[in-house]
Protein backbone atom coordinates (compact mmCIF):
# COMPACT_ATOMS: atom_id res chain seq x y z
CA UNK A 1 0.00 0.00 0.00
CA UNK A 2 2.91 2.46 0.73
CA UNK A 3 4.51 2.17 -2.77
CA UNK A 4 0.65 3.18 -4.23
CA UNK A 5 0.68 6.16 -1.80
CA UNK A 6 4.24 7.53 -3.06
CA UNK A 7 3.22 6.94 -6.77
CA UNK A 8 0.36 8.99 -6.44
CA UNK A 9 1.96 11.69 -4.46
CA UNK A 10 4.04 11.48 -7.17
CA UNK A 11 1.58 12.21 -9.83
CA UNK A 12 -0.04 14.67 -8.00
CA UNK A 13 3.81 16.12 -7.67
CA UNK A 14 4.28 16.41 -11.41
CA UNK A 15 0.80 17.38 -11.98
CA UNK A 16 1.33 20.70 -9.82
CA UNK A 17 4.94 20.83 -11.69
CA UNK A 18 3.03 21.39 -15.17
CA UNK A 19 0.77 23.60 -14.04
CA UNK A 20 3.57 25.96 -12.11
CA UNK A 21 5.41 25.30 -15.99
CA UNK A 22 2.13 26.40 -17.84
CA UNK A 23 1.10 29.14 -15.66
CA UNK A 24 4.95 30.70 -16.64
CA UNK A 25 4.78 29.41 -20.38
CA UNK A 26 1.63 31.96 -20.63
CA UNK A 27 3.05 34.63 -18.42
CA UNK A 28 6.07 35.11 -20.04
CA UNK A 29 6.68 32.79 -23.09
CA UNK A 30 3.77 33.47 -25.02
CA UNK A 31 3.93 37.39 -25.12
CA UNK A 32 7.76 36.53 -26.16
CA UNK A 33 6.82 34.84 -28.85
CA UNK A 34 3.84 36.94 -30.14
CA UNK A 35 6.31 39.83 -30.65
CA UNK A 36 9.14 38.17 -32.47
CA UNK A 37 6.67 35.54 -34.31
CA UNK A 38 3.48 37.46 -34.83
CA UNK A 39 2.09 35.57 -37.68
CA UNK A 40 2.47 32.41 -36.74
CA UNK A 41 1.70 32.61 -32.76
CA UNK A 42 -1.71 33.65 -34.25
CA UNK A 43 -2.72 30.30 -35.09
CA UNK A 44 -3.69 29.88 -31.41
CA UNK A 45 -4.62 26.02 -32.32
CA UNK A 46 -0.69 25.31 -32.96
CA UNK A 47 0.70 27.32 -30.15
CA UNK A 48 -1.66 24.78 -27.86
CA UNK A 49 -0.09 21.84 -29.68
CA UNK A 50 3.41 22.55 -29.81
CA UNK A 51 3.38 23.29 -25.59
CA UNK A 52 1.43 20.32 -25.03
CA UNK A 53 3.78 18.38 -26.67
CA UNK A 54 6.39 19.87 -24.98
CA UNK A 55 4.54 19.36 -21.80
CA UNK A 56 4.46 15.38 -22.31
CA UNK A 57 7.95 15.10 -23.66
CA UNK A 58 9.58 16.70 -20.16
CA UNK A 59 7.05 14.87 -18.09
CA UNK A 60 7.15 11.47 -19.63
CA UNK A 61 10.96 11.96 -19.55
CA UNK A 62 11.01 12.78 -15.85
CA UNK A 63 8.37 9.55 -15.21
CA UNK A 64 10.78 7.05 -17.37
CA UNK A 65 13.85 8.33 -15.17
CA UNK A 66 12.15 8.47 -11.80
CA UNK A 67 10.80 4.74 -12.57
CA UNK A 68 13.75 3.26 -14.65
CA UNK A 69 15.53 -0.31 -13.62
CA UNK A 70 16.84 -0.33 -10.24
CA UNK A 71 20.22 -2.09 -11.98
CA UNK A 72 22.19 0.66 -13.16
Amino acid sequence: MGDRIKLFVLVALLGFAAGIIAQLTADYAIPWLVTVMPQLVQIRFLMSGFAGACLTLALISIWAYITGSQER
